[in-house]
């Protein structure tokens, strides 16, 4: 587990073909990492705080938190009583002998992992491996392992793999299987990974008009749609910011109540569960961005986009596993409208295949792209980009080559 691979070819069709049925011969069986010795975090940034928490909730002790950053990070008020050292205020002896688990995915695993290895650490492990183990009790999924590959599963990924409009999407694809069946860590000399531009990749930017109406699916607590005001310069027609969870709500009314009255008012939050049908769906909150449907939540009203009638000519999801059932609840309205679609994908094993493929087979005229935005195959993100739209220097959707 955890070797790190590098490929300097171009990853065309052909090449995608041969390296997924690698992947497919290799039958290994993974399995969460069980918390089996006293735990120690490595990064106090978003994700190791949101580690904090989450093993507070669940009642896991944390003997401390180690940052490169640790000195100034002392000041923060949200680290107040907390044990954070700089890595080289870690004992020899504590190296050795306790689990550290990682809380970074703007880097390569790998080699962090093995700096970390070579200054004394013997257990290094990804955070989202241990949290895997945690399921039954909180439903943060970002670990999930893939199961061997079927004969059925290999050929719908093949189709996947092909339909792609560029190279980069089939290595960034080929990146995440990898990762998620093997927790082998792919590198293509050729396509980077880019943290910065989640939602907003030159495709998507180059396509935006000053008459944007832009549907927020799992708003969080706006920085998503923060981001969009500032990308088109506060030129655009309309947002609907939907959100369920009730501090996330908070906090997201107020993002936007900061905001110049002008683009304020054209921003509408909805509070209210999406789905694929009004059925009703289990809902977890209080999580912050890890609040879901679930089998652990209450039961909620739900709704679907088609029900709330947006006329969106761009419509992002990131709902931690919800995409593909929100997808098929807004069918309508994206025939009707034909908006760009960002959606993530790597919350569960529907971004292996099922959800670019159901895209694919219900989106006539899109461009289709996978993005991989941070490391551990966690920012993945399915972009549809309608041909119609103004993006040039687009490759073609036809490109196989």
């Amino acid at each position: 587990m955890y070797e790190r691979f590098e490929f300097r070819e171009k990853v065309t069709w052909p090449v995608a073909r041969e390296l997924l049925h690698r992947i497919a011969a290799n039958r290994t069986t993974l399995s969460p990492r069980v918390v089996d010795k006293p735990l120690a975090l490595y990064g106090a940034g978003n994700l190791g705080r949101m580690a904090r928490e989450y093993l507070h909730r669940l009642g896991v002790p944390v003997e401390f938190f180690i940052d490169v950053n640790a000195i100034y990070l002392r000041e923060d008020p949200y680290w107040a009583g907390v044990r954070l050292l700089s890595p080289e205020e870690v004992s020899a002896d504590l190296r050795e002998n306790l689990l550290l688990a990682v809380c970074v995915v703007t880097s390569p695993y790998g080699e962090l992992a093995r700096h970390l290895q070579e200054a004394g650490w013997n257990d290094v492990v990804p955070f989202y491996d241990i949290a895997e183990g945690f399921r039954h009790r909180h439903p943060l999924s970002n670990g999930w392992f893939a199961s061997p590959l079927t004969p059925s599963e290999i050929t719908r990924m093949e189709t996947v793999l092909h339909a792609w409009s560029d190279n980069t999407s089939r290595a960034h694809h080929l990146q995440f299987i990898a990762w998620r069946r093997l927790r082998q860590e792919w590198l293509f000399d050729t396509v980077p990974i880019t943290p910065d531009d989640r939602f907003f990749i030159p495709e998507v930017m180059a396509a935006l008009t000053d008459n944007e109406s832009f549907a927020d699916v799992g708003a969080h607590v706006g920085s998503v749609t923060k981001r969009f005001i500032n990308a088109t310069g506060g030129r655009f027609r309309h947002i609907w910011a939907i959100e369920p969870d009730g501090k996330n709500l908070a906090e997201l009314n107020a993002t936007v109540a900061k905001e110049e009255p002008e683009v304020g008012r054209r921003v509408e939050i909805i509070p209210a569960v999406i789905a694929s049908d009004s059925h009703g769906r289990r809902f977890l909150d209080g999580l912050g961005y890890a609040s879901q449907c679930c089998d652990l939540g209450a039961l909620f009203p739900s709704r679907t986009l088609d029900e709330l009638g947006l006329t969106p000519t761009y419509i992002k999801l990131h709902l931690e596993g919800m995409e593909l059932d929100v997808l098929r609840g807004a069918i309508a309205t994206i025939t009707r409208y034909r908006p760009i679609i960002a959606a993530t994908c790597y919350h569960n094993a529907d971004g292996l295949y099922r959800m670019p493929s159901w895209l694919m087979d219900n989106l006539d005229g899109y461009h289709f792209y996978f993005r991989q935005h941070s490391w551990c195959s966690t920012g993945s993100v399915v972009y549809c980009l309608p041909g119609n739209v103004g993006t040039s220097g687009m490759k073609s959707i036809g490109e196989t080559a």
